[in-house]
Parts: C-alpha cells; structure tokens; sequence
C-alpha cells in the first residue's frame, strides 16, 4: 500500500504527462498511434496520428534504448523512432515493402515480421535467416506483401523483445475496406524493471521462482480435512514424483510484471472512443513476452472475425484466451453511449491490465475483480484417466507408480479433493477429429532427462477453454469454433507426416523438441519444396505452449471446412493436434515456442524447406 505522498505524487506525474509538453519532460513518449479516436472508415483520421504511423512504399525504423517512464517507474525500453511499442506499421495488400532498420544499439539487434508471408532472407532471424543488424549499421528489408490483416513485429535477437522491442503491423486489403465504423489496435504485454537476463537466471536457479500463489500449509490441512490424510498424502505424492507443481501457469506472473495495452499500464485507463451506433473493429494483439490473456467486455459481445489475421466466419463469444504470438481481429456494437471496461487478465489471474471503450475521455466502467487462481489437476494435464500419463523419475529413469487404470481417480479424471471449480475438465463429447485417429510414438528412453513426463494417449482438446475458463457462465473462443472463411488453394492430401514431441523438465528449466535442445540437435527439420505435410504436435509438459511456424501457414485439422488457418498453435498439456502444410517458402525458417524464456532454453528449431 503506497503512503499519501507516494500517491500524491504519482497524481502529479499523470498529470503533468497528460500534456505533450509533460511527456517530453519526463522523457514518455507513448506509441503514438494508440489515439483514442482510432482510426475511422476512411481513414480520415490517419493523419492526425502523426509519427505513430509509419507508411507507404519506404519506410524507416530507428532502434534506441532510452530512458523514459513506463508503468509508474523509470525504465531503460528499446525503442522504435522513440517509442516503445514502436510505430504501427501499415502496409497495404499488394504493394512492394521496403522497411530500412537503422540499429543504434550497441548489439546485435533484428526484426521479424510476426505472420508475413517473405522471402526467408526478410525474416529476420539472426542465425537462420540473416547475420542480424550489427550495431550502427543499417539493414534494408523488402518484400511483396501478399497478405491483409493484424499483425506485429518483434526483436528475434536475444531477449530484446523483453525490453519492449516490438509493435503492431496491420496490412490494409487491397480496397482498403476495415470492415467496420472504426478500429483500434489493442497490444498486450507485460513489462519488467529486471534484466531480462536476470529473469531467465532466476527461472533456471528455481523454476517457481515468481510464483507466489504456491500451495501453503492450510492449503494442506485443508485437503487432509477434505478427504482425508492418506488420500492427501498420495495427492501430493504424485506431484512430486512428476516434479510438478498444480499451481505452475505461468513461469513469469505479476510478482515482476506489469501488463499492459498499448504500452500503459491499469492505472492510466487508456481509452478507445466510439459514436453512438458505430461498428468497432477491435485488433487484438498479444505481444507478451509471456503472458497468456484472458480477454473480455463485460456486457458486450465480441464477433471474432479473423485469427492470426486470416478471416474466418463470425462466430460471438464474451471471452478470449489469447495466447503469447496470436491475433484476433472481434467487431463490436456498444449500446447506446455505455461505457465498457475492457479487461485482460493473466492466466494465472496473479494482474491484470484494463482500458475503456467510451464515447469521450474521462468516463470508466466498473474493473472486474481478478478471479481465483486456478490448479492443475488430472484433468487439467488431459486425463480423463489417470493411466494416460506416465510421469518419469528422472534419477533412476523408471515410470513413476501410482496411476492405476480403473482406480477412482481414473474413472473421475481427477486427482482425489480436487473440486470441478479448480480443474480444466476434458469435454465428455469430442468432436473427433483426424488427430484423434493417428497413433503417436515415445522415444525409447522416454525423450531422455529432457522431458519430465509423456502423455501416453493425448487427445486433441480443441473444443476445452483452457485451465481456469471452464466452469464459466459465458461463452469462450475455442479453436473448435475456428472454420476458414474461404478455402485454401491446396487441399491435397498430405504425403509426409512429421511427428514432434513438446518436452520440458520444470526442475531444471529445460524446454525443448523431442527431449532435445536446440544446441543438442543435429539438423533441421526438412520438408520437400510443394509438398504438403501433416504435422504431428504432441504437448508431454505440463505448460501450454503457443508454437510459431515461420514463413508458412498451418491449417487446424479441428474438424471443420474450410480448416483455419494460423501462424500461431497453443497446446494445452497433454494434447495432440495435427496441421497441413503447404511447404511453398524455399529456405530455412524458425520454428518455435513463442514463450520467450522457453524458446531461449532450446524449445527451438529450424525448419528446412529444400
């Protein structure tokens, strides 16, 4: 709790910084783009964006570091032309990019184009694609841009995306046409005062180390006097022996970050304005380095319209799990001139961040109350029972005991004491879709000291919200509700399938492909140029994780047609999900976990198309 004069003195700072003539004083400069009044049909208003834009047929980028104030703190930001998040950049569907990106580090600095189709050589991966952008040089990207929709850019290089290295791209279609009375860009992310580096080292040394929602010893009495001390005791038994904790969400929480839209934080109640009877397209993009968010308008619904800038058909939902690298494009119909809050809780609900959607400043809506943290059971990790998870005693390299088919806690699906309001229950009527049907295979030695555990018989869970989201009373986006708005050019059938595994070891923060690092891997995955593959994804972690194709589209094999297609997948524990490939990009390209310390750990690799 602050004192008087800790608050009297940040009323003074918002408002000084409510002027231009403060923020220069203070050394903000906020993404400029982020104007209440959005952009308009028409695009009347681009203009008075000012430098938050950045446009037309060249385009330049500066990259800084510098000192400015951000979530109520001062701290040391990458910046784009001087803000952090940088420019939005907005291209147009068919015209010819070039972006020259000058790197005033005193590293190695880059940038990826999140989602656009190019030559492998614009990518922007240092190591894969390019040398990266040494520092005072000057690195010229150019492609065709082949494509509309939400994107967003991001360092490659190092932990820089962290440090707010990163900003939004929307690629108008060729007739300009956004599908709505107005729009605003919406960017997650979440902002630490730490090193970067320090962050990771503190992952490493305990792997619960920003976790303070831990279990407590009333947690433990509690479930003794639920059912009993034995039944407590094997619960707790067999977290340990899968060295797993039910409460790891997320690896980073609030404990260390801020989150943020648009590059403010909850206390600065950014604001999107809208007239009476105007349609608003809501462009939401997750940028977190990462944070899942749980999105939502409480009493107003959100028509999802496209996913990772692809369209597909409406489907209306009130709430939103966006993972770390995703995009949806919603549209929205305020009633009347109400004011909204719009609210984007952290998955493991440890913060928050909010903004309004108003008819002019000033106006807020009541803030929801972050919901209780949720806990991994059985079901959580996939198991409707309990013998479909085999958890591996890394010391000795032998199958843990204790799940027994047929037992109680295999018929329930979950763990004894566990109540349905704590759990991610699996969906007593699946869809079946073809994943379901393609048998999978376990290295020998259990993909080694890499992986912790392996689920023997994951299933696709396409049609489940997520940990924390199923005891909901309203509707949630799953990806069973994806369906393509048109179909895709090539719908042959696959003639190669390639099967990857998702490992982890939570104890000594290992994330990897398959049991392997990328250090520890021999060569890339190949595909042949034109052919179409099915790829196998399999989640053995307890963690979900958003995995990022580069340079190619992935198509959901979710049962339904036209198959959505994305540039980002998240697996929740225990899952199993298939895409079809259109292996059509000739080079080498990333492929990866967007969660930026689990990438960097080595869930990393590189994607050969020769």
């Amino acid at each position: 709790m602050r004192n008087s004069n800790q608050i009297d003195r940040r009323r003074f700072i918002k408002k000084v910084a409510s002027t231009t003539g403060g923020l220069a004083l203070l050394g903000q400069v906020p993404a400029l783009w982020a104007r209440p009044e959005g952009l308009t049909k028409g695009n009347q208003l681009r203009q008075s964006f000012g430098d938050g834009v950045v446009s037309g047929n060249e385009i330049n980028l500066s990259i800084d570091q510098q000192t400015m104030q951000i979530a109520g703190g001062t701290g040391r930001p990458i910046t784009l032309n001087g803000t952090s998040p940088g420019p939005l950049v907005r291209l147009k569907e068919g015209q010819q990019a070039r972006i020259n990106v000058t790197n005033n580090l005193p590293t190695s600095t880059s940038i990826h184009w999140h989602g656009i189709i190019l030559p492998y050589t614009m990518d922007g991966v240092p190591g894969v694609a390019f040398p990266g952008i040494a520092p005072n040089s000057t690195f010229k990207y150019e492609f065709e841009v082949e494509q509309n929709g939400t994107y967003w850019y991001h360092s490659h290089s190092g932990l820089q995306e962290q440090s707010g290295h990163l900003g939004p791209m929307i690629i108008d279609p060729a007739d300009g046409d956004i599908g709505a009375d107005r729009e605003h860009v919406i960017l997650l992310s979440d902002w630490t005062f730490e090193d970067p580096h320090a962050v990771f080292r503190n992952l490493k040394v305990a792997e619960g180390y920003y976790n303070y929602q831990q279990r407590t010893i009333e947690d433990t009495v509690a479930d003794v006097k639920k059912q009993g001390f034995i039944n407590a005791f094997k619960e707790r038994a067999v977290w340990a022996k899968m060295r797993m904790n039910p409460r790891d969400i997320l690896d980073v929480t609030a404990s260390t970050y801020t989150y943020l839209i648009n590059g403010r934080d909850a206390s600065d109640n950014w604001t999107a304005l809208y007239k009476p009877n105007e349609s608003v397209r809501l462009r939401l993009i997750n940028g977190s380095a990462m944070t899942y968010f749980d999105f939502r308008i409480p009493g107003l619904e959100m028509t999802v319209v496209a996913a990772d800038g692809q369209p597909v058909k409406p489907v209306t939902v009130e709430e939103i799990r966006i993972a770390v690298a995703e995009t949806y494009d919603v549209i929205v119909r305020p009633k009347s001139t109400n004011t909204y809050t719009m609210y984007a809780e952290s998955m493991d609900r440890s913060g928050y961040v909010r903004a309004t959607l108003a008819t002019e400043l000033g106006k807020q809506a009541n803030i929801p109350e972050l919901r209780s943290m949720p806990e991994r059971g059985m079901a959580a990790m996939g198991m409707g029972d309990m013998s479909s998870m085999q958890g591996m005693d890394m010391e000795n390299e032998k199958p843990m005991q204790g799940m027994k088919q047929g037992s109680k806690m295999a018929m329930d699906g979950q763990m004894p004491g566990m109540s349905s309001q704590s759990q991610d229950h699996t969906t007593m009527h699946k869809k079946v879709v073809p994943v379901d049907n393609i048998p999978i295979k376990h290295s020998a030695d259990g993909h080694g000291v890499g992986a912790s555990m392996i689920a023997k018989n994951p299933s696709s869970r396409f049609d489940e919200p997520g940990i924390g989201l199923e005891n909901v009373e309203h509707k949630v986006l799953v990806y069973a509700d994806l369906v393509g708005a048109k179909e895709w050019p090539d719908d042959r059938e696959p003639t190669q399938t390639i099967e990857l595994h998702l490992t982890g070891n939570m104890e000594r923060y290992m994330w990897s492909f398959d049991g392997k690092k990328f250090s520890e891997v021999n060569g890339p995955v190949n595909f042949r140029y034109g052919e179409r593959i099915r790829l196998i994804l399999v989640n053995d972690s307890m963690m979900d994780h958003p995995i990022h194709l580069h340079g190619m589209w992935m198509e959901l094999e979710n049962g339904n047609h036209p198959r959505p297609r994305k540039h980002t997948v998240s697996l929740k524990p225990s899952e199993k999900v298939s895409m079809l490939i259109t292996a059509d990009a000739p080079g080498n390209w990333a492929f990866h976990c967007h969660l930026l310390y689990h990438m960097d750990a080595g869930m990393f690799r590189v994607v050969s198309v020769a």
